[in-house]
C-alpha cells in the first residue's frame, strides 16, 4: 500500500478548519490535521498501525481508568492546541486536573485542552511529521510526555518534558518494557502493543 499525504498551500485557523471538517462527506475515510495553519490529509494507515494503536489505548486506558486518573482518547478525537494547530494523536491522556481547568467540551467538536500524554504510531506517511513537527508542537504546548511507537522497528521511544524541552525518558526495541515518568507505575511490554506477525 502506498500512502501519500496532501498538504494545503493555503493557511487556515483552527475555527476555519473545524468548519471545513463539518462539511466533509460522511463516507470520507481520510485523516485530517491542521499544523502551522496547513491542512494535512492522509489516507488511513495500513496494518499494523491500527493494531498498535488499539494495543496502547487498551494498556493506557486500563491503567488510567482503574486509578481514576483522567480520560483516554483514541485517534478519532481532535485537540485544538493553538489557533493554527488541531491534531488527532493516536492515543492521548488528559488528567482530571487538566480536564477540569479546560473549557467545557462541546458535543462533536475538537477539545480545547493540551493532553498530558500523547502517543503517535509512526507510518511511512506520518513519520517525519510525528518525529519532528508534532514533537515540536507538543513540546511547545506543554505535553508532559510524548510516546513514539514505530511498528517497523518494533520500538517505543518515551520523551518527557524537562525545562520546556523533551528528553529521552525510556526506550525499548524488539522486546522489553517502557515506563512512564508521568504516570507512576505505568509500563508497557512491547509484546502487548506490537503484533506477533
Amino acid at each position: 500500500m502506498i500512502e501519500t499525504a496532501f498538504i494545503s498551500t493555503e493557511t487556515f485557523t483552527s475555527d476555519e478548519f473545524e468548519r471545513l471538517m463539518e462539511d466533509l462527506p460522511a463516507d470520507d475515510i481520510n485523516d485530517y490535521e491542521l499544523i502551522d495553519g496547513r491542512i494535512i490529509m492522509t489516507p488511513p494507515p495500513g496494518w499494523p498501525h491500527g493494531e498498535c494503536e488499539s494495543g496502547i489505548v487498551i494498556e493506557l486506558g486500563s491503567f488510567v481508568k482503574a486509578r481514576n486518573l483522567g480520560r483516554i482518547f483514541g485517534s478519532a478525537q481532535g485537540f485544538r492546541l493553538t489557533e493554527e494547530d488541531t491534531v488527532a494523536p493516536d492515543a492521548a491522556f488528559v488528567s482530571n486536573e487538566r480536564w477540569a481547568a479546560s473549557p467545557a467540551p462541546v458535543m462533536g467538536k475538537h477539545l480545547h485542552v493540551i493532553p498530558n500524554l500523547v502517543v503517535e504510531v509512526l507510518s511511512p506517511t506520518t513519520a517525519k511529521r510525528d518525529l519532528e513537527d508534532k514533537k515540536q508542537l507538543y513540546e511547545q504546548c506543554g505535553g508532559d510526555e510524548y510516546w513514539q511507537l514505530d511498528p517497523r522497528q518494533r520500538s517505543v521511544t518515551v520523551l518527557a518534558l524537562e525545562a520546556g524541552r523533551y528528553v529521552m525518558a525510556d526506550f525499548a526495541q524488539g522486546s522489553g518494557r517502557v515506563h512512564s515518568r508521568l504516570l507512576s507505575g505505568f509500563s508497557v511490554d512491547l509484546k502487548d502493543i506490537f503484533p506477533a506477525g
